[in-house]
C-alpha cells in the first residue's frame, strides 16, 4: 500500500505537481502528494548572467558590449501563467545550468546583432541610452515564451575590439572638440567681458549726462512751478478777501432794512394798539350806559309795581270794611 506524502516547499521554491486528478499542471508551496502522482521542486531565485556580446555596426565595425542581466521567472500573482510555463519548461533544468546559461546567451547576443546590425556605429555611440532600452525590450520579448523576467539589466560602456579602436577614437575626438569648444567659449566669455565693461562704462556716462540735465530741467520746472502756485495763492487770497468785504457790505444792508422793517412795524404796532384801546373804551361805555339804563328801568317799574300793590291793598281792605 502506498501511502500519500506530504511535502512542503522551500521559500524560494514551488512544488510542480502533475499525475492522478491534475489535468495539468499544479504549482503549490505545500501539498499532499498523492499516490499516483509526481512531484519535481522548482527554484524561482533570480540569476546573473554576464556576457560580453560581440556585435558589428551597419559600417561592419565590430564593438563588444558588456552586460549583466538578472534573470528568473515571475513569481507575482498577475503572472502565475508565466510560472507555469516555466515549470513546463525549464523545471527539469537549474538555473545555473549550462543548458540555461546558453539559451539566454544566444537570446541577448541575437537580439544585441540583430539591433547592432540596422544602426551605425555614431548612431549606437550617441543614442547609447536608447540602444541599451532597445536591447532590453527585445530580450524580454524573447524571454515571454520561457516564462521568465528581467529584473534588472545593466549594459556597460561600448568597448572596441582590438584592432578597431573606433570608440577609443570617437572619444578622443569628442574631447579634442570639448576642448575647443571650451577655448572658444573662454575667449569668447572674455571677448564679451572687455566689450560689456566699455559698454557699461559708456553707459554709466551717458546716464549720468542724462540724469544731470533732467535734474536741471525738473530743478527750473519746480522753480517756474513753485512761481506759479505762489501767484496763484494770492490771487485766490485777494479774491477771497473781496468776496468777504463784499459779503460783510451786504450783511449790513439786510440788517439796515430788516431794522427799518422792525421800526416800522413797531410804530404800526403802537398806532393799532391805541386805536383798539380807544375802542375798547368806548365799548365798555356804551355797555356801563346800557346797564345804567337798565339799572333805572328795574328800579321804576319796581316803584311802579309797588305803588299799585299798596294801592290794590287799600283798596281791598276799603270794601272790606264796607261790607
Amino acid at each position: 500500500m502506498i501511502i500519500p506524502i506530504y511535502k512542503i516547499a522551500r521559500p524560494s521554491e514551488y512544488l510542480a505537481i502533475t499525475g492522478w486528478k491534475i489535468q495539468d499542471i499544479k504549482l503549490a508551496k505545500k501539498a499532499l502528494i498523492l499516490p499516483g502522482q509526481r512531484y519535481v521542486r522548482v527554484n524561482v531565485s533570480p540569476v546573473n548572467y554576464t556576457f560580453n556580446v560581440q556585435a558589428m555596426s551597419a559600417e561592419k565595425l565590430p564593438f563588444v558590449l558588456p552586460a549583466v542581466f538578472t534573470i528568473g521567472p515571475r513569481v507575482d500573482d498577475d503572472h502565475h501563467a508565466c510560472l507555469v510555463l516555466y515549470a513546463k519548461l525549464m523545471a527539469p533544468h537549474d538555473m545555473n545550468s549550462d543548458h540555461v546559461h546558453q539559451l539566454v546567451q544566444g537570446i541577448i547576443e541575437g537580439e544585441t546583432r540583430f539591433l547592432a546590425a540596422t544602426m551605425t556605429m555614431e548612431e549606437v555611440f550617441k543614442g547609447t541610452k536608447e540602444f541599451k532600452k532597445e536591447v532590453f525590450e527585445k530580450v524580454q520579448l524573447e524571454l515571454n515564451q520561457f516564462g521568465l523576467f528581467i529584473y534588472n539589466a545593466n549594459i556597460k560602456q561600448l568597448v572596441d575590439v582590438p584592432g578597431h579602436e573606433y570608440f577609443s577614437y570617437l572619444g578622443q575626438k569628442t574631447q579634442m572638440e570639448a576642448a575647443n569648444q571650451a577655448k572658444v567659449d573662454v575667449a569668447e566669455a572674455k571677448m564679451k567681458g572687455e566689450v560689456g565693461a566699455k559698454q557699461r562704462e559708456g553707459e554709466t556716462a551717458q546716464n549720468a549726462a542724462k540724469i544731470d540735465a533732467e535734474t536741471k530741467i525738473i530743478s527750473l520746472q519746480r522753480q517756474g512751478e513753485g512761481k506759479k502756485a505762489e501767484v496763484k495763492v494770492k490771487s485766490e487770497i485777494k479774491i477771497f478777501e473781496n468776496q468777504k468785504e463784499a459779503d460783510v457790505a451786504k450783511a449790513n444792508a439786510e440788517l439796515a432794512a430788516l431794522k427799518a422793517g422792525w421800526s416800522k412795524s413797531a410804530q404800526l404796532a403802537e398806532v393799532e394798539a391805541a386805536q383798539v384801546v380807544s375802542l375798547r373804551g368806548a365799548e365798555l361805555q356804551v355797555e356801563v350806559e346800557k346797564k345804567n339804563a337798565l339799572t333805572r328801568t328795574e328800579k321804576l317799574r319796581a316803584d311802579l309795581l309797588s305803588k299799585a300793590t299798596v294801592e290794590y291793598d287799600i283798596k281791598v281792605l276799603i270794601l272790606m270794611n264796607f261790607c
